[in-house]
């Protein structure tokens, strides 16, 4: 019996399912075309080649397979240098997994040990361990340099200090170094060093800020980069300086150590560095650099203490604080920053300040924050001021060695009650103060000062109270930093959150991409559209600014849906 014959299956479609597959087509072209406009990718054009006609076609040929091969040798290393930082990662995550296994393996004494090691890092950041290396500094200096700042010499004094230092009962001396002397104009300066030296033997001195050291010399030659080390690396005073203290221990028979002390971005490391003629220790805009006392020698009798700055107490006024404190600006509250700008502002002349900054008239100091953040263009989203980065800015400023000012000596000299006339003379005694005059004198002279009418004249709030002792400070600073780590660390976990979930749903989202859009739409229009009594009397602009953006957003998006309707007959075929 004859098999019956199998019909091949009919290729012909019903015309609803060609259609739907024709409009798939359709879409999916239209999609193509949207991104490409999105990433304004242009299809590269061919090379027309060098015509036959051209002379020297034979050269030019040359020329072109040899810059070919060029590109390729280059591709080539790139690749290899690739590979040899990829085989070193490798090695070192190797190493850190073998570490970390051998840690597992030991017990539980390596996690108690890191733990340990972790507190300690925190407590170097800590108040009371800032005031601890203070107080082995005064314990072991025989002479004890309190460092001014030139522009506001007395806001610099610390009373508790000098008080600590004179009743200490042993033969130790206090020096003032008037630092930051260029910044200042010259008969300010001289009515401070005359105003003084009543009380103290002071020493007119300018810093270098920038020490020319190895390691940088190399960094500028590899780079052949021409760096201007005259301004920054010259320092006067020093020789003067030197002088003293030689002179002080050849009268005591021995080698003196010698403390540095003083608040914080006044100078202390930078005049070290300057005595010695290099870089010893690290200086830094930030506040609260040194952390710990370091040693450094002079010569054979003398040696240098650098020592973490005094801490501000938190009864003195707002310009104190801000001027004085040593937490960092970048750590602290934008309420206090501003609150410490604004004491600023109100300490100096009006005029003075518009000049120096070049804006106009200003009513309040969150107005001059805002016109300052708008000319320097530090905005946020929306063009709105950026105030508290801008605070935070003029704080660095005024702190640091940029704006030129100058306070004005008190009118009659009335020393605090510590210092007698007998301690007056015990302090001086030891030091040649004859000779001490003139080397201020001819190191005023050299020095470029800046005219009266350039810097702006400043009210200082007079002498500022720290706290040496370590039981009378408040620990805030590990809580602050401990505050911190924690909320770096969630920060990071959210990020790692939202680059996990955006991974896995990439194919998803390229597959609905058009439901997507349509829920975009009507989320733009639902913005645009608010509640009849939900408006804030607070965030009127801010919404106002919003609403503007959102309608801007929905017209875009929604002009392209008109578009794409439209069927293209020229591109589509089926």
């Amino acid at each position: 019996m004859k098999r019956p014959k199998l019909r091949k299956a009919s290729k012909r479609l019903s015309c609803h399912k060609r259609y739907k597959i024709q409009k798939k087509i359709r879409e999916h072209h239209r999609k193509v075309r949207k991104e490409a406009k999105k990433r304004g990718h242009k299809k590269p054009k061919k090379d027309p080649g060098i015509p036959s006609a051209a002379p020297f076609k034979e050269e030019l040929l040359r020329e072109a397979e040899q810059r070919k091969q060029r590109l390729e040798e280059l591709k080539q290393k790139q690749k290899l240098n690739r590979q040899k930082e990829h085989e070193k990662k490798r090695k070192l995550e190797a190493k850190k997994n073998a570490a970390k296994i051998k840690e597992k393996a030991e017990g539980k004494e390596s996690p108690g040990k890191s733990k340990g090691k972790t507190n300690k890092l925190l407590n170097k950041n800590s108040k009371k361990s800032f005031c601890r290396e203070l107080m082995k500094v005064l314990e072991a200096s025989d002479v004890v340099l309190e460092v001014l700042d030139a522009r506001d010499p007395m806001g610099c004094r610390c009373p508790q200090l000098e008080q600590a230092v004179t009743c200490s009962g042993g033969n130790k001396k206090l020096l003032l170094v008037l630092n930051k002397i260029d910044l200042v104009p010259k008969d300010n300066l001289e009515k401070w060093l005359n105003y003084l030296k009543k009380e103290f033997p002071t020493v007119a001195f300018k810093s270098a800020t920038m020490m020319k050291d190895k390691t940088m010399q190399e960094q500028v030659t590899k780079r052949r980069a021409r760096v201007d080390f005259s301004e920054t690396s010259q320092y006067f005073g020093s020789k003067c300086l030197l002088k003293l203290l030689q002179e002080y221990s050849k009268t005591q028979d021995k080698g003196i150590q010698v403390g540095v002390v003083g608040f914080p971005n006044v100078g202390k490391s930078s005049i070290i560095n300057s005595l010695k003629g290099k870089r010893a220790c690290n200086v830094g805009l930030a506040r609260g650099v040194t952390k710990s006392m370091q040693i450094v020698h002079l010569d054979k009798q003398t040696k240098m203490l650098d020592s973490p700055s005094i801490i501000a107490d938190p009864s003195n006024s707002t310009l104190a604080l801000a001027l004085r404190s040593i937490i960092d600006t970048e750590g602290s509250d934008s309420a206090d920053v501003l609150e410490g700008v604004n004491a600023i502002i109100n300490h100096c002349s009006k005029q003075q300040i518009m000049m120096h900054y070049n804006i106009p008239d200003f009513r309040d100091p969150e107005e001059f924050l805002s016109i300052l953040a708008q000319k320097r263009g530090m905005l946020k989203k929306g063009g709105v001021p950026d105030i508290e980065n801008m605070a935070k800015l003029v704080l660095c400023d005024w702190t640091g060695a940029r704006i030129k000012y100058y306070s004005q000596p008190p009118g009659f000299q009335k020393p605090p009650p510590y210092l007698t006339e007998q301690k007056i003379a015990e302090m001086q005694e030891g030091f040649n103060l004859n000779n001490l005059e003139e080397e201020n004198s001819n190191t005023v002279q050299a020095l470029k000062h800046p005219s009266p009418a350039s810097s702006i004249v400043f009210q200082s709030a007079g002498m500022t109270n720290g706290t040496i002792e370590e039981n009378k400070v408040i620990e805030e600073g590990p809580e602050w930093a401990n505050m911190e780590t924690s909320k770096e660390e969630e920060e990071e976990e959210e990020e790692e959150e939202e680059f996990t979930e955006s991974d896995d749903d990439e194919d998803d989202v390229e597959e609905d991409d058009d439901d997507v859009e349509e829920e975009s739409q009507v989320q733009v229009t639902r913005r645009t559209k608010p509640g009849k009594g939900q408006t804030n009397p607070t965030n009127s602009k801010e919404q106002t600014a919003g609403n503007e953006r959102s309608r801007s957003l929905s017209f875009s998006l929604d002009k392209p849906a008109d578009e794409d309707d439209a069927y293209d007959f020229n591109t589509d075929y089926v």
